[in-house]
């Protein structure tokens, strides 16, 4: 009997649809499940692991119980706080998530093939072609799953679907160079000058991914794509938030991507993620932070247009608080201003 290979397959996390914040125009963005860095501030801290992961939303629980019957490895256990889940146990096989009733388990990961997923992204076609977009594959760092995500990408392409790869740089020069023939923009994140704050940060220091960042740069220069790059840079308070930060960044733009970055974007710190923190039973360290102040963002991104980049390329964006107007305001870390983009 004749033995068919089995079909190439990858973990995603999320399809996030209608996203304006992961490249031009509306895209649709798929979250690869693993990542090769462990950043303090992650907004994505489910898709670090990159095995499909529990976690249980309390506010649909209806406290049936049905999942620690379902649950052949002893994982799950019903407390006054409400249910916990024994990482070390939980095989993540989704058993329980399948028979809750309510819908409050919920396995993070499916499995899809090429062909599928390919065929699930190109339902927002229309959106595509009307608004200049495409996919995006980020993560997590989608180069940990490079063979799937470079044939996915060569799918989509075919298709006519634009596409780009957002990542962390954290990853084996093969991986992205398997990928970058089928990606039109690459979101590269530049994170943090100084070398031992990089580590203390993400876990790494920042060597591997600035020489990836030098690769992206040369494979553009003799190839017909990508044809654009954008750098990012997380803008964490207490952390990144710094001018010398945003002057050691600018000053290795300037020397080694002159005339290659068509974006440096400065990325507003977020706070939305605490709830993903305590769903997957993770203390995160900045669960009382709050958002940046819009002069601050401007009074950074006026240090990166003067530290030797083109200033031109310099944007900032994302959710800002605003300052209290009078003693009846409520806290000032819930009002916001919402800025896509601010052009330099």
């Amino acid at each position: 009997m004749t033995q068919h290979p089995k079909p190439l397959t990858g973990t995603v996390l999320e399809i996030q649809r209608m996203s304006t914040e992961d490249g031009p125009g509306i895209r649709t963005t798929l979250f690869f499940k693993g990542c090769t860095l462990k950043c303090a501030w992650c907004h994505n801290p489910e898709s670090i692991s990159p095995k499909p992961q529990l976690q249980w939303v309390e506010s649909r629980c209806i406290g049936c119980k049905t999942c620690l019957e379902v649950c052949s490895e002893g994982a799950l256990t019903f407390k006054p706080e409400g249910l916990e889940i024994d990482r070390d146990k939980c095989k993540g096989c989704g058993t329980c998530a399948e028979e809750c009733p309510s819908t409050a388990l919920e396995l993070m990961g499916k499995t899809w093939t090429v062909d599928d997923l390919v065929n699930e992204v190109a339902k927002d076609r229309a959106y595509f072609e009307t608004s200049g977009g495409g996919v995006t594959a980020s993560g997590g760092e989608a180069s940990m799953q490079a063979d799937f995500v470079a044939a996915f990408l060569a799918g989509c392409r075919e298709r006519g679907i634009s596409t780009a790869l957002d990542t962390c740089g954290q990853s084996s020069a093969e991986a992205l160079q398997k990928i970058l023939p089928h990606t039109d923009l690459v979101l590269f994140d530049l994170k943090e000058a100084d070398p031992e704050k990089h580590r203390e940060f993400t876990g790494h220091g920042y060597d591997r991914i600035r020489e990836n960042l030098l690769l992206v740069r040369d494979y553009m220069r003799t190839h017909d794509t990508p044809r654009d790059l954008w750098i990012r840079t997380p803008i964490i308070p207490g952390a990144t938030d710094r001018e010398d930060n945003m002057r050691g960044l600018g000053e290795f733009i300037a020397k080694h991507l002159k005339g290659v970055v068509s974006r440096w974007e400065l990325c507003a710190f977020n706070n939305l993620c605490r709830d993903k923190y305590l769903r997957l039973g993770l203390l995160w360290p900045y669960h009382d932070a709050l958002l940046m102040r819009a002069e601050d963002m401007e009074r950074l991104s006026e240090t990166a247009r003067q530290s030797g980049a083109d200033p031109e390329i310099v944007q900032w964006s994302g959710a800002t608080r605003l300052e209290k107007k009078d003693s009846n305001d409520t806290d000032d870390s819930q009002h916001l201003r919402l800025v896509k983009s601010c052009p330099a």
